[in-house]
């Protein structure tokens, strides 16, 4: 049985989640912790619940979505996974936080220890997660798909009632809709889990989202 943790981060209100199984073993998406209570809220999660984190997964190479990988790096010591669409980005997150929040954070960022694939499967204790390159936010944003759990894990590419952001550098508003005209194919009930604000369905979304187009 897949249990997924929600930890609210940063001055941005990023989603980063913990996603674990009966294994004990966990997968970590986007560590976007900036405070140190946030920090301790995820290394205290994981110690309360005895997990062993075996994967650093980063949705897309944006600095809030990242904040926090270091704390994951000294701890547990996994390097981020990322799109290689997204790898030059994962190089500039110190750069990212002048222009996102007007200062350098002062601590390094570990490099991206490998790149991920489209329909690439990375699996966790009796659990696999299925890849799917959904540019548009950014040239390497990817969703993460628990088929069998009905969830997908969405970053930035899509959220309740909205979307990303497509103007920033590597946006693309053309792309993200043929991104979410991708996701549109996935059965109604799949929970949605945006990389910003609440949870929804695909449902929902085509219901309600003016972005969306089945």
């Amino acid at each position: 049985m897949i249990k997924i943790e929600r930890i609210v981060c940063n001055m941005l209100q990023e989603n980063c989640y913990i996603v674990s199984d009966e294994s004990g073993e966990c997968v970590i998406v986007d560590c976007g912790a900036y405070y140190e209570e946030e920090r301790k809220a995820i290394t205290r999660y994981i110690s309360e619940h005895q997990l062993k984190p075996v994967h650093l997964l980063c949705t897309h190479g944006h600095v809030d979505h990242n904040f926090g990988i270091n704390t994951i790096y000294d701890e547990y010591g996994l390097q981020p996974e990322v799109h290689a669409g997204d790898a030059t980005y994962m190089k500039q997150l110190a750069q990212q936080a002048v222009q996102f929040i007007g200062f350098e954070p002062r601590y390094t960022f570990p490099a991206v220890g490998r790149t991920i694939e489209d329909g690439e499967e990375i699996r966790f204790g009796q659990h696999v997660i299925t890849v799917l390159h959904t540019p548009g936010h950014s040239r390497g944003s990817v969703c993460f798909h628990l088929k069998d759990e009905h969830v997908m894990l969405t970053g930035d590419t899509l959220f309740k009632q909205s979307i990303g952001r497509t103007d920033l550098q590597g946006g693309s508003m053309m792309q993200i809709i043929q991104s979410l005209r991708l996701l549109a194919q996935l059965p109604d009930e799949t929970i949605i889990l945006p990389g910003h604000g609440p949870q929804t369905t695909m449902g929902d979304e085509l219901k309600s989202n003016p972005f969306m187009d089945r």
